[in-house]
């Protein structure tokens, strides 16, 4: 019977990647990725974030170098960036093909961000790009709302 291989630990799947794009895999890579690995899917943070949670765990990591290595990760395939509207930029751990077509809830004032499935928006985008005769890839949609406590910040001050 032969041998299954072992499946590569995170670490060691990044480092054979950098190495193949003739980069090495450094500390600061490393954190970055490994605090979305420990957050999970559906945790969705700016450079801002990432940078003050890995201040907040003594991960010294420059906010410059934070940027630099989520492009890098998102070039990668291994987060994901969600571009908003209002010019923020999140990015989320990239996922299996099962949890590809997934939209988001954004929050327009403080930038909350919801996941959710939904296979009628799947359906809609299918068929609209069966309609032009295109193939469709992936069917993603942004809702811009507001989030809980920000609709109720503004209902308050409506109110008084």
């Amino acid at each position: 019977m032969p041998a299954v291989p072992a499946p590569e630990l995170p670490a060691e799947a990044l480092r054979s990647s950098l190495h193949g794009r003739g980069q090495r895999l450094t500390p600061q890579r490393q954190r970055v990725l490994a605090l979305f690995e420990r957050l999970g899917e559906g945790t969705h943070l700016s450079a801002e974030e990432v940078h003050q949670r890995l201040l907040r765990a003594e991960e010294r990591v420059s906010l410059a170098t934070v940027y630099r290595t989520l492009r890098l990760l998102s070039s990668m395939e291994l987060l994901r960036e969600l571009e908003l509207p209002e010019g923020g930029r999140r990015f989320e751990l990239a996922s299996d093909d099962d949890h590809r077509d997934h939209h988001h809830l954004v929050c327009v004032r403080c930038g909350h961000t919801e996941e959710f499935e939904s296979e009628a928006v799947l359906s809609a985008g299918e068929q609209a790009a069966g309609l032009h005769g295109f193939r469709l890839l992936e069917c993603v949609l942004n809702v811009r709302a507001l989030c809980p406590s920000c609709a109720a910040a503004e209902s308050a001050l409506v109110t008084v």
